[in-house]
């Protein structure tokens, strides 16, 4: 897979995709991450790319021409599956989302600023549009970082155990439920019997029916929306 960013600040992703897992997607050449920065592609002389919105109001627009340019550039050298916008009024990211989104070959992330993009950007040339919560952010670098280690951790090869990111929270439509590891006594605090005795099925009967009790404690819309 390929991850081409469009940012403001492409500077803020350098940290985040240095570590862990994604930068151990990187190494395995599993996920190439490219980071464009927009500025690079305004032709205005103090390398603008946002200015005042038509009809007044406060705060500034990013301007269609340098995002365009950027987008266009890079359709020029590859097919890209999905032009992602990052806006608080996007569709709310979800683990089928990033399962869909994992199975792609290459993508546009655009972070947005200010107060927004132009809208003739969103309706012309983005195909997704992506928020990560009701709330609203500087920038759209976090919900781009976000997005990428969502789908990333989902690609064959990336964790050690594959199973692993079958077993996540939402995967089936439920939290996932409790773990454990050693000692399997702390301060009298013990693990469950079950999970020590080695019979497969009572552990799988376990644990599904204490993902089941959690996601009617936290999250009973999980359930309601799997009914």
């Amino acid at each position: 897979m390929r991850i081409d960013i469009i940012s403001i600040f492409p500077e803020m992703f350098e940290s985040f995709f240095n570590y862990s897992i994604i930068k151990r997607a990187i190494g395995k050449k599993i996920v190439e991450i490219h980071t464009h920065s927009l500025r690079d592609y305004s032709l205005m002389k103090h390398k603008n790319v946002d200015d005042y919105p038509f009809g007044g109001g406060a705060g500034m627009v990013m301007m269609i021409e340098p995002i365009v340019r950027c987008i266009e550039t890079l359709k020029s050298q590859r097919h890209y599956d999905e032009i992602i916008y990052t806006c608080p009024d996007g569709i709310l990211l979800n683990q089928s989302l990033s399962n869909k989104l994992s199975l792609l070959e290459n993508i546009i992330i655009l972070c947005g600023h200010y107060k927004g993009v132009d809208e003739r950007v969103r309706e012309n040339f983005i195909t997704t549009e992506i928020s990560i919560g009701d709330y609203v952010l500087s920038g759209g670098e976090l919900p781009a970082a976000v997005i990428c280690d969502s789908i990333i951790r989902l690609i064959p090869g990336v964790l050690n155990d594959g199973a692993s990111a079958l077993e996540d929270s939402f995967q089936d439509g439920l939290l996932a439920p409790p773990v454990y590891t050693r000692p399997a006594v702390f301060r009298g605090l013990k693990v469950p019997e079950t999970l020590l005795s080695g019979n497969e099925k009572e552990i799988k009967k376990w644990r599904l029916e204490k993902a089941i009790e959690k996601t009617k404690l936290r999250r009973p819309d999980l359930l309601e929306n799997n009914t």
